[in-house]
């Protein structure tokens, strides 16, 4: 994860309608005796004038990890007549206490009683609202749903619904393994840093100690729930979209790996909703690339002054969804812009799509059905080149060609298309298959074939077999039987141009996103009318409603900061042609900074190594190590992880190592293994 600031097309305001105060550390006191820091930014003049209250409460420390991002948008908002709140939760960053596990109900507890707090200070009129990217995201929904009295709006980014469906530990059904055991070792590593001395004071220590050991390695929880039960049910709006009262506006990119929830937002919630959705990776979209970044900090303060203040802004009169209709482009690992227009709908479900049907020939995809059974290509190294699941726009991210992986898959190309043609919504793959391993997975790849023969990767899915029909109650693939299946692809808005061909790919295998089944599994795709595909394509464009064009992009002036290591990533693939052994070797040196306004010095690297071996699923094998500093003058600390995971045909094998040093004083070293049994994976 990087919390960069990239140059864009931004202008950068220096003047506001508000003069703005800071207060780098006030203490919010929780009712169980812990205090939650918070940082605040005030327009002048609130004693006399109270104001509306914009609240982030996330985990990933205000005094410098997300302080550069933090300068960009509080600032903005206080100066537009805003009190802004950020706020490290429980057990993060200053904040006191433990943080065990993402989105408990502790954490919206403590959220509620944060609101509480901010609606009784005397430069508050009581109404707040909440943003969050990710995280807080995710908790600003939850949040909503606890109805809050003084909660009355809130923006959403880059967050989800469904905590089991659609999050970073299961996808499909399937042990999404690219980035389960990263987030874990991830959230290991940032929990485990100190709180500032400057704002705790001399019991930084002892808390830090503290910190590191009790806070558990999040894996081992997420590993004991390999299916949808009520662990994360809990947090999950989906389970009652009528919890959630207040007006939400739900904001995503196509690049991002949580798109598909604003289209269930907006199908499923009541009240009062908007969706915007650009071709942005993982980040807020007046910085975010692939561009064109818009001026979302405008688009912010028009729905707080509707929701906040109470004044009328329009922005409930136009079209519910706004999105970004990609253009074809050759495939590359990183874009920094991505061509297309803006296009707007009034409403998901759209009346406008409608499905166009293709149905599996001999390598081709036909309009008319035909007969026939195909044994589906399995190869553990297939998905090496399918970039990162949830892309923040790091150079590497993106899938590369698919041509290698389309070798390694069994392929369907659809006719050279006539004309051009709009997808748009969720493209369904529908089949009758024939396994012969009562444990089983599938993959599926829509990409768009150019003239000049290169495969760029449109979007994707992936089904655990056994979660065909729950993914609460997974039940073993019947042996050598016909069954049906039906697999929801990743949302998407992609225009391919006359003369381009689809491509439909499938595969048994997608290593690393899909953790391998047990034992290779021989699988036959039937052909038939029941096998096929279902594109969402625009019969009717020319009923779109009109769109309102954004501003250009601003921000906040960005914090001072003296680059002490520049940024690199490398994203190499390595096969050893002796033993077949395939390895993804993903590094990250997120640099190393000092902020002049507080002297903190703080930077990471991360490496991420794949490995599996041509024909053996349980050669299937993941080692993320982490290096984190963080310091000020002679006060230097730094915390080193590495985590591991492998599995053998009934259990899954977990270590996290924890190491933690002042200045070169190691004051605490940790080694953890975790089992647990394979269920239904």
């Amino acid at each position: 994860m990087v919390f960069n600031v990239r140059e864009s097309t931004r202008t950068v305001r220096k003047d506001f309608p508000y003069e703005v105060e800071v207060t780098d550390h006030v203490w919010i006191p929780m009712s169980d005796g812990t205090r939650l820091s918070a940082k605040i930014w005030l327009p002048e003049n609130t004693l006399e004038t109270p104001v509306p209250a914009i609240l982030e409460y996330i985990p990933y420390r205000k005094n410098e990890f997300t302080a550069l991002r933090d300068s960009l948008r509080h600032p903005y908002f206080a100066g537009h007549g805003y009190a802004s709140i950020r706020v490290d939760l429980r057990g993060s960053g200053d904040s006191e206490g433990i943080l065990y596990d993402e989105y408990l109900k502790q954490e919206q507890d403590d959220a509620l009683e944060v609101l509480d707090w901010i609606s009784k200070q005397p430069w508050s009129i009581g109404s707040v609202g909440m943003i969050g990217k990710s995280w807080g995201g995710f908790n600003g929904l939850q949040v909503a749903a606890r109805q809050h009295p003084s909660l009355k709006a809130i923006i959403t980014l880059c967050s989800t619904d469904d905590r089991y469906a659609d999050d970073v530990h299961y996808k499909g059904g399937s042990l999404l393994a690219s980035d389960m055991l990263w987030w874990a070792s991830t959230m290991h590593v940032y929990n485990a840093r100190p709180a500032d001395p400057e704002h705790v004071g001399d019991s930084w220590r002892e808390n830090w100690l503290h910190r590191l050991r009790e806070t558990p390695p999040f894996i081992e929880e997420w590993m004991r729930h390999q299916r949808r039960d009520d662990y994360w049910k809990h947090g999950s709006v989906c389970e009652d979209y009528s919890a959630v009262r207040v007006p939400v506006y739900a904001v995503g990119g196509w690049a991002d790996g949580y798109t598909n929830a604003i289209f269930r937002l907006l199908e499923n919630l009541q009240g009062p909703k908007k969706g915007l959705i650009g071709p942005w990776a993982h980040e807020y979209p007046e910085m975010a690339v692939p561009g064109p970044q818009i001026g979302f900090l405008q688009e912010c303060l028009r729905w707080w002054d509707q929701w906040l203040k109470e004044e009328e802004t329009g922005i409930m009169e136009e079209p519910e969804v706004r999105f970004w209709m990609q253009e074809a482009v050759p495939p590359q690992t990183h874009y920094d812009y991505r061509p297309g227009k803006w296009m707007a709908e009034e409403k998901w479900p759209s009346p406008n799509v409608q499905n166009e049907i293709y149905y599996f020939g001999e390598n081709i995809l036909e309009n008319t059905p035909t007969e026939g059974i195909e044994r589906l290509k399995e190869n553990q190294q297939h998905g090496l080149y399918a970039g990162v699941f949830c892309p923040f726009g790091q150079e590497g991210d993106m899938p590369s060609d698919q041509n290698i992986e389309n070798a390694l898959s069994t392929t369907f190309a659809g006719p050279e298309l006539q004309q051009d043609i709009s997808i748009y919504g969720f493209p369904t793959i529908q089949l009758k298959l024939i396994s012969d391993k009562k444990r089983a997975q599938l993959a599926v790849r829509l990409s768009d074939l150019a003239p000049e023969g290169t495969s760029k990767l449109i979007t994707w899915g992936q089904l655990n077999l056994t979660h065909r029909k729950s993914h609460e109650h997974p039940e073993d693939v019947p042996v050598n039987e016909e069954f049906e299946v039906e697999i929801e692809l990743d949302a998407i808005a992609y225009r391919l141009p006359k003369g381009h061909k689809l491509q439909v790919s499938i595969a048994p295998t997608y290593w690393p996103h899909m953790w391998p089944s047990p034992e290779e599994a021989s699988i036959d795709l039937v052909k038939c009318a029941e096998s096929r595909l279902l594109l969402p394509l625009y019969t009717e464009p020319d009923k779109m409603a009109a769109v309102t064009p954004f501003k250009q992009a601003e921000t906040a002036e960005v914090l001072d900061r003296e680059v002490l290591r520049e940024a690199g990533r490398l994203r190499e693939i390595h096969h050893n042609t002796v033993t077949g052994e395939w390895i993804l070797d993903d590094y990250s040196d997120e640099g190393a900074r000092r902020l002049p306004s507080n002297g903190v010095e703080y930077g990471s690297t991360n490496r991420n190594i794949y490995k599996i071996t041509e024909g053996d699923p349980l050669s299937a094998s993941i080692r993320c190590e982490w290096t984190l500093t963080l310091g000020r003058g002679d006060w230097q600390t730094r915390i080193e992880s590495i985590s591991t995971m492998k599995s053998d045909e009934k259990n899954f094998y977990i270590t996290s190592h924890l190491k933690a040093f002042e200045g070169e004083e190691e004051v605490h070293d940790d080694f953890r293994t975790f089992e647990v049994e394979r269920d239904y994976l």
